[in-house]
Formats: structure tokens, sequence, C-alpha cells
């Protein structure tokens, strides 16, 4: 393969091994789930977790367009991506959009906010509750299956009616092959994408103190021109896995230097950490404790599912900063 098609010579390499080891770890790790000893099946269960997670992050670069010089391969890349994230449903191009949305405005931007009308449904919100108490993450599941379901209920989505219902058969033949092969394999699938969920969750929940704008079915206007740079960089924090250690980062491609990322978005993964030490040098700036914030995705998983931060909250102590679930990278509402 020609390095030409690399943004940059140097970023070939990284980029192969990342995509090498998801989709070789993605094979590796159904076939472990088909076999009979179930230490090998424990062994595909977080290997298949660990190449959904470095997927999905390959697709949040291809959004970017920071692996291929020309935009379409990145497209191509991320919806091939998207497909073995489950973020199939809907388009690449709208999933892009929603966080390129993210970028500019300074915001969560979704298609309409969950919280105010949860408590308008009581046994929906006790459910989820109950689930997300149980450490299923409910309100995950709740927002990809809302990309299914808004075709069929938003004027504004009609014509992914089409996509919408090949691609369920298409997944649901393709989950019945496995359940016919290995029901256990199955099984074994859904509780690595739950796990995979919360792995993307879990750096997701903590990474801003952003207001929710229910924009994403208008044009961008210059209304929403209401924040700078220094108000993102304010509401935006770091969650990295170690500073110390900084090679433990790219089990998760280096996510957690965000502060880095806003600043550059076009950065490659792979650089990240080096503009993160041009930022902030050897002090902690705004990077929040791994095993303090571990312990607030355990004490207030519950209260999460209704809470939204208010921008500009001074976080004294990561254990108490609560979060907010629900603005995935990977659904397009």
């Amino acid at each position: 393969m020609s390095l030409k098609i690399f943004r940059q010579p140097q970023d070939a390499w990284p980029n192969l091994l990342a995509l090498a080891y998801t989709i070789l770890g993605y094979i590796a790790g159904i076939t472990a789930l088909i076999a009979e000893s179930w230490v090998v099946n424990a062994i595909g269960v977080v290997l298949l977790t660990h190449a959904l997670v470095i997927a999905a992050y390959l697709t949040h670069e291809c959004a970017h367009n920071t692996i291929f010089t020309a935009n379409r391969y990145n497209a191509w890349l991320g919806e091939a991506l998207d497909w073995l994230t489950g973020a199939c449903y809907g388009r690449y191009e709208d999933i892009r959009h929603k966080h390129f949305r993210h970028h500019v405005d300074h915001a969560d931007v979704v298609a309409f906010d969950f919280r105010p009308l949860l408590p308008r449904h009581p046994v929906l919100l006790w459910l989820l509750k109950i689930c997300e108490w149980a450490y299923i993450p409910a309100v995950d599941l709740m927002m990809h299956a809302l990309v299914v379901i808004l075709p069929f209920r938003l004027a504004t989505r009609r014509h992914l009616r089409l996509r919408v219902t090949t691609v369920l058969a298409l997944r649901v033949a393709l989950f019945a092959l496995l359940a016919v092969i290995s029901l256990k394999a199955l099984l074994l699938y859904a509780l690595a994408y739950l796990l995979f969920e919360h792995s993307m969750r879990f750096m997701d929940v903590h990474q801003h103190t952003y207001e929710v704008w229910e924009t994403l079915e208008r044009p961008r206007t210059s209304a929403d021109d209401r924040f700078d740079r220094q108000y993102e960089q304010r509401n935006t924090y770091s969650n990295v896995i170690s500073l110390r250690r900084p090679w433990l980062n790219l089990l998760i491609l280096n996510f957690g230097y965000h502060n880095a990322h806003h600043v550059r978005p076009t950065t490659p993964w792979h650089r990240l950490p080096a503009v993160h030490r041009e930022l902030f040098g050897d002090q902690p700036g705004p990077v929040l404790a791994f095993r303090d914030l571990l312990i607030s995705y355990h004490r207030h998983r519950v209260a999460r599912v209704l809470n939204g931060d208010p921008p500009e909250m001074k976080i004294n102590d990561a254990r108490d900063f609560i979060g907010v679930v629900g603005v995935s990278f990977l659904t397009a509402h």
C-alpha cells in the first residue's frame, strides 16, 4: 500500500497497526467466543470488547479526517467501522455532522434531549434506572434504538427508513447465524458489547460541562456562535488513564487527552500526548484523576440518567462529578 494515501507518511504505521488490531481482534474475539473452553471465551470477550473500542476511536479519527489524505477514504473507513460498532443504522456523514457541531458550537448538540421527557414516562424512567443500577448501560442502548425508531417518527428523517430497515435485517440475519453456530457465543457477544458501551461512556461522561442543545435537526445559524475557545477549554477535561505511564493511554487511542484534542482537533491520535505536554507541561492542568472518575462512574450511575452538569461548574473533587450520558459520538441524534 502506498503511504501517499495517508495524510502524513509518518501517520501510516500507527494507523495501520491500530486497524490491523481492530480487524484481527474482532475476528479472533468472535472465534474465541465459539470455543468450548470458558477460559478462551473470557479472553474472547475481553479481546472483542477492546477491538470494538479501537474501532470506535478510529471512527472518531475518520470523522476528523486525520487518517487519509482524501476525505472520501476517511468516510469509507468510518462507514465500514460503523458496522463493527453497531453505529451503522445511522449514516456516517450524519454521525460526523453531529460531532462537527459539538466542536464548532462548544455544546452537546442533539436532535432532542431525553432528560426533560423521561419524567413524563415514569415506567420507562424506572426501567432505565433499574438497568443502570444493575450496570446495564440502558440509556446508551436507548440512544442506539432511537436511531432505528426516529426515521419512523420524525419527518426530517423519513429518507432513512429504507437504510434502517435494510441494515436491521442484515444484522439480525448475521446474529441469527451466530446463534445457530453457538447460542453461547451470541450471549457472550452481547456481554462484550455491553462492556464496550461502558468503556465508551466512561470516557464520554466526564469530558465536558457543556450545555445540551436540541439544534441538530436545523441548520446552524449565527445564534449558535455563543461560546469562544476559552469557554471551550474551561468546560473541557482530560481523563487520561495515566500521565506517568502514557503507554496505557494507547488502550483508548489517547482519547483521554481531550483538551489537546479540542485545541487541535485535526491532530492524529498518536500525537496528542505531545500536544498535551506543549499546552500544560508537567502541570496536571485540566486532568481529572482516573481512579476518582471510576468512583464517580460507579457512585452516580443512577443519578446520571437525568443529570445535566451546568457549564462553568467548578470541579473540586472528581468523585462528585456526576457527568452526562446520551452524548456519544456514535449516535446521530
